[in-house]
Order: C-alpha cells, then structure tokens, then sequence
C-alpha cells in the first residue's frame, strides 16, 4: 500500500517500485511525475506539479524519482509506450497513459487544462 508523503507543499505518493506503479495504474485518473532531484529544470517542474496538486481536487500525483529508480523509470518508459525523459508528466486514465509533457512544458496551468475524463470502462 502506498502511502501520501510530504514533499514541500505537496502531497504525492512515492513511486519506488512496481506495486506504486500498479496502483497508479488502477485509479481512474492519475498524475505520474517523473523526477530527477539532480536537474533545476525538474526542481521548476516540481514547483508546477505542487501548484496543480494543491488544486486537481483530489487527482493523485505520484512521484518517481529517476535516479534512485533509475530501472524502474525505464520499465515504465517501456510498458506505458512513453519516450522516457526528465522531467516529465503523464496523465493516466483507466491504467493508460492519455497525455505527457516534458522540461517546459510542464506548467500547472496547462495540467490543469488536461485532466482527462475518468476511464469508466475500468
């Protein structure tokens, strides 16, 4: 069972292997954040993601960190067909992946604009 962390002012579910994965998979509407504490880029994306989350009424945010997980990252990249990068958001719906944005891109406002609709054939 995955448990929500304070992360700043954010409260995002750590990603650190396959069963987070799995249980982002099953919600019906989910934000996976990949991130790299190494990158300043993915610090302001970090910021973006934090201002969304405290807004998307209750849409998980679930953060992977892509150096300590640098495996799984990969194994993510590889099951949801996503190019990997970093930083890097994308929404899930109904366990797959509907949009993703990266480095710049990442804004909450834009996030906000691109929550998809809940899956329910799930």
């Amino acid at each position: 069972m995955c448990r929500r962390h304070d992360m700043g002012q954010a409260h995002v579910i750590p990603a650190r292997d396959e069963l987070a994965i799995e249980s982002a998979l099953r919600e019906k509407v989910a934000l996976l954040f990949k991130h790299s504490p190494r990158c300043g880029t993915s610090h302001r994306a970090f910021r973006e993601v934090t201002r969304f989350e405290e807004t998307a009424s209750g849409i998980p945010v679930y953060l992977l960190d892509v150096v300590s997980e640098r495996q799984l990252a990969r194994a993510v990249a590889e099951r949801l067909e996503v190019r990997h990068e970093s930083p890097q958001v994308i929404f899930l719906a109904g366990g797959r992946p509907v949009w993703h944005a990266s480095h710049g891109t990442i804004r909450a406002d834009l996030l906000a604009e691109r929550i998809p609709e809940p899956d329910d054939s799930t």
